[in-house]
């Protein structure tokens, strides 16, 4: 998965010190309301489709860029679900991140899901019942989506 470049440019200047990022996370319902995943290639876990946002990007708009990236389905977004900053996590590479994530819930109007770049080696459509564990601010996420009465979820 290359790593955006503007992440890079400023890579080159705090190494692989902590950098906080932000970050979006689609829960893509389809007609029927099953939930797309993605198999991560990195850990084999089953997850929702994240992304780190570029510069100036809008939340929505960086989770509809993220989806078609990753799964090839097209989306509209709906509405917000979820804003959490995340604990310090560590790349593979070193890399020290302190994520803001923005999870909004979208709907799938076209394409086919599919494995479309590196980040992933399986894409699927699950039964809200049959989703595999995901982890926790993914699950806040979906479970958020699946409530049509749930307001936005953030920690106070």
């Amino acid at each position: 998965m290359p790593i955006p470049a503007f992440v890079v440019a400023l890579r080159s200047k705090v190494g692989h010190d902590p950098l906080p990022l932000p970050g979006v996370i689609a829960v893509v319902l389809d007609q029927s309301g099953r939930v797309l995943l993605v198999r991560r290639s990195d850990t084999h876990d089953w997850a929702l489709t994240t992304g780190c946002l570029e510069p100036g990007e809008q939340p929505a708009a960086g989770a509809v860029r993220e989806v078609l990236e990753e799964t090839g389905v097209r989306v509209e977004a709906e509405r917000l679900l979820a804003v959490e900053a995340l604990d310090l996590s560590v790349a593979p590479n070193g890399d020290q991140i302190h994520w803001l994530t923005v999870g909004v819930l979208c709907r799938a109007v076209g394409g086919e899901a599919r494995v479309n770049d590196d980040k992933s080696v399986e894409v699927a459509w699950f039964e809200p019942a049959a989703v595999p564990p995901l982890p926790p601010h993914q699950a806040r996420c979906l479970a958020a989506a699946l409530d049509p009465t749930a307001e936005a979820w953030f920690a106070r």
